[in-house]
């Protein structure tokens, strides 16, 4: 559709376009009976208002019926429903209702109904949704997840809650009015897990940490020069986190402002800083790794005595002889163990009780309930072993040593997890540190003349600043060059190896390395809307998502540990009736004195061995790696189901132009048939293509303006531009009525006279003849891949220009890379038919659509979805957003610094073919690591749970002591992260490979 995006050069401009969206919207609500004024109305009143796809309606009647059930239903205050677009429009009370009820009530009247994803846009104006990022401290598996989720989604005000394992991130969508941060926090925390507030999508609130915060005399200095400054709405002071949390208006106050005034005003005795979230985010993952070393280090200087004392001591004379010795009714070695384990279960300890405490409060299990019960079961029978020593003077066998141990291994087990899912979020953490600190930002005086340089906090840049970027150092944000020239290194963002010219006017990005000269940078985009930012924005969105093959891992998650403790109760039964009804020999249970320990031993080891960490963490932790190595090589991905769905595809949807070919288009001649000079003619054709945007347009532009003032020119590309719009207003001829016709063309009107420029059929629907001569030059344009513009003026054909598109010189080799994995490449394009078939012949493709409008194409990808085929499309995420929406897989290839591309599923920043193979295989690769994560997971537990319960004791004697059952379980989880990891190495496929070629 870009063809009806209209510069204002020539008469008949852009606006007719933007009138006609609005018209079409307007006759929408005209139909719907929405009138603006009652629509404020009703927001205002608080009502929310969604769009409803209903299938299945035939004529006005199936209409009523809809209207007349969703009317019926309680808190809808207005339905309206469109047959021709098959919609439905309803205000309803969100106190009342939910948008579940109102599908409910289309299907109860025997409609099918979807509520059309983007459709709530009646939030009240007064109010706002807000996205807020928690970080949640203490969840160890699935059910953990699906525990904070469950919890988050009742609150009211939260309109969407997704939760991360491997991150320990929560994004949280809520309505201030009706919910508060605050709140949410509070509400994490009764649950029993850490929570804190790392970001929100709150633009006037800040938290600024400030240096020189030492007493309460700073304190008041600073609430002295916040109470002076005009825009702020309310600040908090936290003198024990030296961190100041203000409101303001942004159009009152700016933050750079703000931070400057605060130190000014302080006689820089004050200094404050912007805190990243991100930093912030590290510096939490570094308190609680070091937490968990701090409390293995207490756990293993008190078990590694215990240890000792049972396994090594009895084999020294003297010492046993010593531990032996009774202090009262008890033996001395037992009391020392006794003591050092206590403080190991309920020091120590203490984080698995509470964690197991807060989750069964709430329904549910986790982990923590299975270390709770395995390692109270242990250190409880020990206990009552050791009075009954003491008071009866037989002293059965105790094990304090196992509730130890297992907690130590599972304490270390955790900490090396705690690294392990540090590791995965490398991507992000790099991205991150790409962004400089400071900026040089040039000051002017009031003439605008440069008077000096000042180095300012890179966060506090502001669109259009001005910045001096000097050799080696980074560009602080997103912008243009007003001055200077040098080579910029973009690698690190666009996966583009060779360093990129810069001159004046050239477009540079926040985060890039500058090589060699000194560049003047006018700030265009800042904070969160520079590509480095939503690159980042894109990753980690991605990262917080649910693959579909998750929900396998929630399910069983949901019922692990209920099913674990029942086979323990089992196992411990088993043993125990069989071992009293004398069904094995006395000799097994001798060592453990008699068959209850002897069972209880097996019925710990079941419920310590058991692991539901592993599972949880087999598909976030690949997500997570796999999302980030993609940002590495330049493909974006936005996010698990996008990932999973492409390792399945079956079809790849090509767009010709910009895609398979360069998106270069030139003209290489230009011939006309009626007598007419060849300058006139070019003349008359530019003026009628300038106000059009479509690439061939501007190709037809550039040649006409090049034919009439070649060697007139100046040198430099700069001054060429400048005399191009200088020259641009005075050679052109006057348009009238201009009108783009989306695949066909554009006309208008010149000296009172119709002109038609475009295709075959724009030409033959308007009644102008074709003559042999050029029918015949035209089919040996498109013969040779060449799209042929047909020229009509009064009613008459006066001639044809050819252009042509160079195809990338990968096209052709991964068209044939594609097929040997088994896809089939497909080309659809606007082009005739002729030229289409040339250029997929070149290529190397079978399957071409051609004549297709922008429209068509997704109806194509409908017809091959038909039988269940995965269909990716591989378009430039602007002309081709049906398409890419409408595919399964949508990819926007050539994005550059548009990455913001929302109808696709994966961006690949480069242009260049070689990352769709690059997409689908990595998808591949991820998700067979994924695949062996699940299948080392389930095969861990139904292995180890077995022989923990003793399935192999009666063949072979072996029994697995509980503490050896912990160490198993701890390195579980380990290294199922560890196997994600191993997708960090991963590589881009080399062509010669995947084609099977051989380079001497």
């Amino acid at each position: 559709m870009a063809h009806l995006q209209l510069t204002p050069l020539a008469a008949g401009g852009g606006g007719d376009d933007e009138m006609e969206g609005v018209a079409l919207l307007g006759s929408y609500d005209e139909e719907a009976g929405f009138p603006s004024r009652e629509e404020e109305e009703e927001e205002e009143a608080g009502a929310r208002r969604v769009q409803v796809r209903v299938a299945g309606m035939t004529c006005s009647a199936c209409t009523g019926a809809v209207e007349a059930a969703l009317s019926a239903r309680r808190g809808v205050r207005r339905a309206a429903v469109s047959l021709l677009q098959n919609r439905a429009h309803v205000v309803f009370d969100p106190a009342l209702a939910k948008e579940e009820d109102i599908v409910e009530a289309i299907e109860d009247a025997g409609f099918e109904a979807e509520i059309l994803p983007d459709s709530v846009v009646s939030q009240p104006k007064t109010q706002k949704t807000l996205s807020g990022q928690f970080r949640i401290g203490g969840m160890t598996c699935a059910a953990c997840v699906n525990s904070v989720e469950g919890i988050l989604k009742k609150l009211p005000g939260v309109k969407r809650a997704v939760v991360a394992l491997a991150t320990s991130l929560g994004e949280v969508e809520y309505d201030p009015s009706a919910i508060s941060k605050d709140e949410i926090v509070q509400a994490i925390e009764d649950a029993g897990f850490d929570a804190a507030l790392l970001q929100s999508s709150e633009k006037d609130k800040v938290v600024l940490s400030v240096s020189g915060l030492h007493t309460e005399e700073d304190v008041d200095v600073l609430h002295d020069v916040l109470k002076k400054m005009e825009g702020l709405r309310q600040f908090g002071v936290n003198f024990a986190n030296s961190e100041v949390e203000i409101v303001f208006d942004p159009e009152v106050v700016g933050l750079r402002q703000i931070v400057d005034t605060i130190e000014m005003e302080s006689n820089d005795r004050l200094k404050a800083h912007v805190q990243n979230p991100y930093i912030q985010a590290a510096s939490n993952d570094a308190q609680e790794a070091s937490k968990t070393l701090h409390l293995l280090h207490f756990s293993l200087i008190l078990s590694i005595p215990v240890f000792f004392m049972r396994m090594v001591c009895p084999h020294i004379p003297f010492v046993s002889s010593f531990l032996l010795m009774h202090c009262g009714p008890f033996r001395i070695g037992d009391l020392l163990k006794w003591m050092l384990v206590s403080m190991v279960q309920f020091v120590v300890g203490k984080r698995f009780y509470i964690a197991a405490y807060r989750a069964l409060r709430h329904g549910s299990t986790n982990m923590d309930v299975l270390v709770v019960i395995g390692t109270t079961a242990s250190y409880v029978y020990s206990v009552c072993a050791l009075l009954y020593g003491a008071f009866t003077g037989f002293h059965p066998p105790i094990y304090f040593e196992t509730s130890a141990m297992i907690i130590t291994f599972v304490l270390f087990g955790k900490y090396l997890e705690v690294l392990a899912k540090g590791k995965t979020s490398d991507a992000i953490k790099k991205l991150v540190e790409l962004a400089p600190a400071t900026a040089l930002l040039l000051l002017k005086d009031k003439e605008g003349k440069y008077t000096g340089e000042k180095e300012i906090d890179a966060s506090l840049v502001q669109p259009g600043d001005v910045l001096k970027v000097i050799p080696g150092s980074k560009v602080p944000a997103d912008g243009i060059v007003i001055w200077g020239t040098s080579h910029v290194d973009e690698s690190m963002v666009t996966g583009e190896s060779v360093p990129i010219s810069k001159e004046v006017s050239s477009l540079v990005i926040g985060g890039t390395m500058n090589l060699h000269g000194i560049l003047h940078i006018k700030a265009a985009k800042v904070g969160s809307g520079t590509v480095l930012s939503q690159i980042i924005s894109l990753v980690e969105t991605a990262q917080m998502s649910k693959a579909p093959i998750q929900k396998f891992a929630d399910y069983v998650a949901s019922i692990f540990v209920p099913i674990v403790i029942t086979l323990s109760l089992l196992t411990f039964f088993a043993w125990f009736l069989c071992g009293w009804l004398g069904a094995y020999p006395n000799s097994w249970s001798a060592e453990t004195s008699n068959c209850f320990v002897f069972s209880l031993m097996f019925s710990i080891s079941v419920v310590v061995i058991a692991c539901p960490c592993a599972l949880g963490l087999a598909t976030p932790t690949a997500v997570m790696v796999a999302t980030g190595v993609g940002a590495n090589h330049g493909v974006l991905v936005k996010g698990g189901d996008a990932l999973e769905r492409a390792q399945n595809v079956k079809y790849v949807i090509f767009d010709k132009t910009g895609t398979l070919t360069q998106g270069k288009a030139t003209v290489t001649t230009a011939k006309t048939f009626s007598g007419m000079d060849l300058g006139d003619f070019l003349t008359l054709v530019a003026s009628a293509e300038a106000s059009s945007e479509h690439p061939l347009a501007k190709a037809i532009l550039d040649y006409a303006f090049h034919f009439h003032f070649f060697g007139k020119l100046p040198s430099s590309k700069d001054s060429i531009k400048k005399r191009k719009e200088e020259i641009f207003p005075h050679w052109l001829l006057e348009v009238t009525d201009f009108s783009a016709l989306p695949g066909k063309g554009v006309q208008c009107w010149i000296n009172g006279k119709k002109v038609l420029v475009g295709n075959r059929a724009l030409i033959t629907e308007n009644g102008v003849n074709i003559p042999e001569e050029a029918e015949s030059f035209l089919m040996n344009l498109e013969l040779n891949a060449k799209t042929g513009i047909l020229v009509a003026y009064d009613g008459d054909f006066i001639g044809l220009i050819g252009i042509t598109d160079p195809l990338k010189r990968e096209a052709a080799v991964v068209v044939e890379g594609l097929k040997k994995m088994d896809i089939y490449p497909v080309m659809v394009t606007g082009d005739n038919w002729r030229t289409a078939q040339a250029v997929a012949k070149e290529v190397g493709i079978e399957d071409v659509r051609a004549e297709v409008m922008p429209a068509g194409k997704a109806e194509v990808i409908r017809s091959l979805q038909k039988d269940g085929s995965v269909v990716a499309m591989v378009g430039d995420g602007i002309n081709d957003s049906p398409a890419l929406a409408a595919a399964d897989v949508g990819m926007a290839i050539g994005a550059g610094t548009d990455i913001a591309i929302e109808a696709a599923d994966y961006v690949l920043v480069r242009n260049n073919l070689e990352d769709v193979i690059t997409a689908i295989d990595l998808s591949r690769k991820t998700f067979s690591r994924i695949r062996w994560n699940y299948f080392f997971a389930m095969g861990y537990n139904v292995v180890a749970i077995p022989v923990a319960a003793g399935a192999l004791f009666p063949f072979t004697g072996l029994q697995m002591p509980p503490w050896l059952a912990g160490a198993c379980m701890a390195f579980s989880s380990v290294s199922v992260v560890c196997s994600s990891l191993l997708l960090r190495r991963y590589r881009k496929p080399r062509l010669t490979t995947v084609l099977q070629i051989t380079v001497e």
